[in-house]
């Protein structure tokens, strides 16, 4: 059985954030955001969950005198882990993504409407400000096409000459600084 999460540990995580503990709060708050998108834009059900396992995973390595020099970066490795054993589990017991999706739509009012219409105007900017290629690339990755995405994929790999894992990279890149633009965006939009 896996420790729970202690002060200790959890004060080892804001110190390695920041030595200072109001920008530490003020990093862990942004870094948590940050981890709750990485795993709704990836479909995870229960993305708030997800991240309270990633940080308390890093808390615990940190518990136990692992030095971590690129936080950051440590805890999105631990964050992709914790969103391929969830989705790979075969007997996790979380809704189907549909079921969810038709929840989450059902509850969608006032602020909530409002807060996704500023999502989806801020994706809309950053794609915008995308080069070209960039856009259309990353558009083209993530067009639906009825279960016929691997092919798909795998066909736009070899048409720009590229293996899949460095074709799912290259939009992994991309998608990553779509997160930071629209994270940015949101974040300009709820300051005024």
């Amino acid at each position: 059985m896996k420790a729970g999460l202690t002060a200790d540990t959890f004060a080892r995580l804001l110190n390695c954030l920041d030595a200072n503990q109001e920008r530490a709060g003020e990093k862990y708050e942004d870094l948590r955001r940050l981890l709750i998108r990485f795993f709704e834009w990836r479909g995870s059900p229960f993305p708030e969950e997800q991240v309270d396992e990633s940080l308390n995973r890093v808390a615990r390595k940190l518990g136990e005198g692992i030095e971590i020099k690129n936080i950051g970066g440590y805890c999105y490795e631990v964050a992709r882990l914790v969103l391929h054993e969830t989705l790979k589990s075969p007997d996790r017991k979380h809704e189907s993504l549909e079921a969810m999706n038709v929840e989450v739509a059902a509850a969608e009012t006032g602020n909530e409407a409002e807060e996704k219409e500023m999502r989806l105007g801020c994706l809309d900017h950053c794609l915008d400000k995308l080069p070209e290629s960039a856009r259309d690339l990353i558009v083209e990755y993530y067009r639906e096409s009825n279960g016929e995405h691997i092919e798909r994929r795998k066909a736009l790999a070899e048409r720009l000459g590229l293996r899949r894992e460095a074709l799912a990279n290259r939009v992994q890149r991309i998608r990553d600084k779509l997160e930071q633009c629209v994270s940015r965006c949101l974040r300009k939009k709820l300051a005024i």
